[in-house]
């Protein structure tokens, strides 16, 4: 303090003090709430990737054609885009908690709806599934913000991690247990709502226990956030979490096919998006770990960013050969890359409601990007009758998202009211 300011007239009016920050959770309160983030994080990907294994064996059994079949892997991803504005109107509402558990609940019943030997039945289930992946991936980042203030990397980095720990299990052990069960397609994908039942009962206590927070903070969360749209920080965390989510399913669409047609086996090019997955789990906790004590948040969007041009690159030029060295790179990169964007979301906003607002901005546009990229690169490998233009056009996508998430690195706060 300067000594003007020290000599200031002592009738001279205090600015108003913002409403004070929830203190957030502790002890083992804290304990069982990162349990319960934990497993409902790994019920955000497992009945959605279990599709993609048992593909053909559903047409071959329902009769539907490749292009109804890929709508599978695709409606999720425009429910999570078109149904992330409701989320924080859903949260204010009902509060966060409740919100969740409801989230678990309608992939517990999207679960059972695909039992039915049905394929009106099939997408339903689908649907519902992701109508509750969709609100639990907007509300999950403004829980972090709200009851782990001071540790919102590490549990960034375990939420994002759980993420892709769930997809890489759903990709690995589906089809084995199919085939040791003897089950047929309908019953596999339905062995994964017992995830979700297991974090359904996990998560009740945290429904009972909601965390406490000041009058003034309650009645703040009680409206939406105005402004946010305008925002550039917000268009910038927006862009990066579409341009690095449409490259992650871009390329889990199509990897086993490009390694296929370089001549891997079938087996072998599932196993290699398996392998990368397992690899993003580690990429996913351990960036928003580093970020900030070893290395800024913007070199490590562009570091991300680099390690899948090299993966990209060496599928190009050499897919089998040396496959288990692209699949490192590539997992590590898209690893980052997620726990980088869900990060962002996480510090770029002031306090959860402005949290939950931006989450459902960037989502809603992110996803629904992300859900384009399938279906563009499928069309452009027709067009140009191979996997090098393809190629090509998701390394040339990997320069604007380096420039966005410069952007969203940024240690600022999202403008709004």
């Amino acid at each position: 303090m300067t000594r003007d300011q020290t000599s200031a007239p002592a009738t001279a009016p205090a600015p108003a003090a913002p409403p004070a920050a929830p203190p957030g959770a502790t002890g083992r309160r804290a304990l069982h709430l990162g349990i319960g983030v934990v497993l409902l994080a790994l019920n955000l990907r497992p009945a959605l990737v279990a599709v993609s294994p048992l593909a053909g064996t559903i047409r071959d059994d329902s009769g539907m054609s490749a292009a109804a079949t890929s709508l599978l892997t695709a409606l999720p991803l425009l429910c999570f885009g078109l149904l992330a504005p409701l989320a924080p109107r859903l949260g204010r509402r009902l509060g966060m908690e409740r919100s969740l558990l409801g989230t678990m609940a309608l992939i517990c019943l999207g679960t059972a709806l695909r039992l039915l030997d049905s394929v009106v039945a099939l997408f339903a289930g689908t649907i519902v599934i992701g109508a509750g992946i969709a609100v639990a991936n907007v509300l999950l980042p403004g829980l972090i913000k709200r009851d782990f203030p001071s540790r919102a990397g590490l549990m960034t980095g375990l939420y994002s991690m759980s993420l892709f720990g769930g997809a890489a299990l759903a990709a690995g052990v589906t089809v084995p247990v199919q085939q040791a069960a003897g089950l047929n397609w309908q019953a596999t994908l339905a062995c994964w709502g017992a995830l979700a039942v297991l974090a359904l009962v996990c998560w009740l206590p945290q429904v009972r226990s909601r965390t406490r927070v000041p009058q003034e903070a309650a009645g703040a969360a009680a409206h939406p956030v105005r402004g946010l749209w305008r925002d550039p920080l917000a268009w910038q965390v927006t862009g990066y979490m579409g341009l690095q989510s449409l490259s992650y399913y871009a390329a889990a669409a199509w990897l086993p096919t490009m390694l296929t047609d370089a001549g891997m086996s079938a087996g072998d090019a599932g196993w290699m998006l398996s392998f990368s997955s397992l690899l993003g789990i580690a990429g996913s906790f351990l960036a928003p770990v580093v970020v900030g004590r070893r290395l800024p948040a913007g070199v490590l969007a562009a570091v991300s960013a680099v390690l899948c041009a090299a993966a990209l690159t060496g599928v190009l030029i050499a897919p089998v050969g040396g496959g288990y060295v692209w699949m490192v790179l590539l997992g590590l990169g898209q690893g980052a890359a997620i726990s980088l964007a869900l990060l962002f979301i996480v510090q770029r906003a002031p306090n959860a409601r402005h949290t939950a607002q931006l989450s459902s901005m960037a989502q809603c546009f992110g996803y629904v990007l992300a859900a384009t990229g399938p279906a563009v690169l499928g069309a452009v490998h027709d067009a140009s009758a191979g996997w090098t233009v393809p190629l090509a056009l998701l390394l040339a996508l990997l320069l604007p998202q380096i420039a966005v998430g410069l952007g969203a690195a940024r240690p600022r706060h999202v403008a709004g009211r």
